[in-house]
């Protein structure tokens, strides 16, 4: 009855920058400024990932090439200083990798990042394949979805069955993500369940019911 959430495969980067197990430390550096990212998935055989490397990894391995010579690693590192320039993704990468499936929805994702304080999630498919990367902007593209392409799934999927005429009349109209609906309503019950049901509706900042006898809800 109501429309699919969006899902992870609908916003991700398809166009994925990866590295292998054993990309030594400088190629790792030299392809996250050449693709602008701030961590890539590493990767093993046809494409599994195993772990991801971000700018955060680096730094220890950075300071050790710096310490060559000193008398002790900076605290938890166990590689000899000897070998600082042999450090490779898979020396410094987190593993195992938190990553998402495709079929993921936004909501879901979102929380995934939360929980484990990242930016960027490896997408996976149902082999552990690398499939893409979804990032926190992309997560905000369904805030740009037109508002005319709102308004119209919230009067196909919501309000026209809802609102059914000639009991109730109402009218749908969005403005930079605002949903207003306006009106008549048989059942005022009703409203607030559209509200709920409107607030999931992806690119719905907010709703707002301006009904025919007054009263406003939001």
């Amino acid at each position: 009855m109501y429309g699919i959430p969006y899902i992870v495969s609908d916003v991700m980067t398809q166009t994925v920058a990866a590295v292998g197990r054993r990309a030594p430390f400088k190629e790792t550096v030299r392809m996250m400024q050449d693709w602008q990212v701030s961590a890539l998935p590493v990767i093993e055989g046809e494409g599994r990932v195993v772990g991801v490397v971000s700018e955060a990894d680096l730094l220890p391995g950075a300071r050790l090439r710096d310490d060559v010579g000193a008398d002790r690693l900076p605290a938890g590192r166990t590689v000899d200083v000897a070998n600082a320039d042999a450090l490779t993704a898979g020396d410094v990468m987190s593993s195992p990798a938190v990553t998402v499936r495709a079929a993921a929805t936004l909501a879901e994702t979102a929380r995934i990042m939360a929980r484990h304080e990242v930016k960027r999630l490896p997408v996976v498919d149902e082999t552990g394949l690398l499939a893409g990367v979804v990032s926190r902007a992309d997560l905000l593209k369904v805030f740009l979805r037109d508002d005319e392409d709102i308004a119209e799934e919230v009067r196909r999927e919501i309000a026209a069955h809802l609102f059914r005429p000639p009991t109730s009349t109402v009218q749908v109209e969005v403005h930079d993500g605002v949903v207003t609906v306006t009106g008549k309503v048989r059942d005022a019950a009703l409203v607030a369940l559209a509200a709920r049901l409107i607030k999931t509706v992806e690119g719905v900042v907010d709703v707002e019911f301006d009904l025919a006898h007054g009263s406003r809800v939001r």
